[in-house]
């Protein structure tokens, strides 16, 4: 019984993956609309900015309506977006909307998503479930490029058929999703959470920590993403769009990998043991970037992908099961924190005019450390309890 209901959020999942076409979008709309970077720049800001100003307030109003009821209106906010350019996408500010009701769908199908795996899993498997939703998440990302280059490379379509896919995707899911009963767990005699009860969880030292981990795990996954690239074009002179996009390719297919292994592992290994060994392999893996020999660099390219591809599940999984009664307030603190996406990176880049691609590699470095950090700091508070 429990497997038919987590097949339908399995889909919420992938369909959540979908957010991130937003990055491709940024280079496809360019050409599309004819627009000038900073044009450009403002796609990938407009579905960004949702995840900040949306997973607070979505995290206390599910707080009362429940999470299948915000997961529902995640999936119907995206589609209404996405149903736009199928009337035609021939003008910038109505795509513009279209990343608007994107990226918010997206930021309450995260803050839904991600508790009601919980529901949905048996004793002690939440943390299996949840990075194995990320997998699948992952490949709703990656769809996003795979997409476009098949409709193009095999059958000349423009990019755009993206759009008419994703949608009857979302339709499905939302018939799917709706005809599911999931039984959620209430706690009673609990007042429904507002924004000082959401925001004064962060005077308990470990969520904050945990938030901040967040914050600082995305900061540094987007640094990676948009810097590997730049940086093996720079160190080894490799051409920045073909070789160089692969090797950023290389990081999110060694994040799927890492996801699909990290759902097996942790049906063997206690999650907070298993945040130490993947903490520990993301610190590796980016120690390595810093070498200047090509193999040790894609070597490292490898290892970071497979570190990184287990934090943002194990951290969430670890600090909902902490105060599972507190987890809908949980919920929109930590996906207010993907905020990190966008005020990391350009601390990278500014790094990077005043030294080298090289050495701004510090920044995603000292923001995993703190995530390695806080793997051992959460191992040594469960041996104490």
């Amino acid at each position: 019984m429990t497997k038919t209901k987590t097949f339908p959020v399995f889909l919420a999942f992938l369909a959540m993956g979908f957010g991130d076409a937003v990055g491709p979008f940024v280079g496809l709309a360019k050409r599309q609309f004819e627009l000038t970077n900073f044009e450009a720049q403002i796609i990938a800001f407009m579905g960004f900015i949702m995840f900040g100003l949306l997973s607070v307030p979505i995290g206390l109003f599910q707080d009362r309506k429940g999470k299948k009821f915000v997961l529902m209106m995640g999936l119907i906010v995206a589609l209404a977006g996405l149903v736009i350019p199928l009337f035609g996408l021939s003008y910038y500010g109505l795509f513009l909307l279209t990343i608007l009701l994107l990226g918010a769908g997206a930021a309450m199908l995260q803050v839904a998503g991600n508790p009601i795996m919980r529901e949905v899993s048996p004793p002690g498997k939440y943390a299996r479930n949840l990075t194995l939703g990320q997998f699948i998440k992952a490949i709703g990302s990656l769809s996003g490029s795979l997409i476009p280059f098949a409709a193009a490379k095999w059958f000349g379509m423009s990019w755009v058929v993206l759009f008419p896919i994703y949608s009857s995707f979302l339709l499905i899911t939302i018939v799917i999703i709706g005809f599911t009963r999931i039984n959620e767990q209430r706690f009673e005699h609990r007042q429904f959470a507002s924004f000082k009860s959401c925001f004064s969880l962060l005077n308990n030292r470990f969520i904050a920590m945990m938030v901040l981990g967040i914050f600082l795990y995305v900061g540094a996954e987007i640094s990676l993403s948009s810097g590997i690239p730049i940086l093996l074009s720079t160190q080894f002179g490799i051409d920045l769009e073909t070789w160089g996009l692969l090797g950023n390719s290389f990081f999110f297919v060694s994040i799927i990998a890492g996801r699909f292994a990290g759902s097996v592992i942790l049906n063997y290994m206690a999650a907070r043991k298993f945040f130490l060994l993947t903490a520990a392999l993301s610190a590796v893996g980016v120690i390595l970037l810093f070498t200047p020999h090509q193999s040790l660099v894609l070597a490292g390219i490898l290892f970071s992908g497979l570190g990184f591809a287990n934090v943002f599940p194990l951290i969430f999984s670890i600090t909902v099961d902490t105060l599972p009664e507190r987890n809908n307030e949980i919920s929109g603190l930590m996906i207010t924190a993907i905020v990190g996406g966008a005020v990391v990176p350009p601390i990278m880049g500014l790094v990077a005019d005043l030294t080298s691609v090289a050495f701004a590699i510090i920044v995603p470095f000292l923001a995993i450390l703190y995530v390695a950090y806080l793997a051992v700091y959460a191992q040594r508070l469960q041996t104490k309890v």
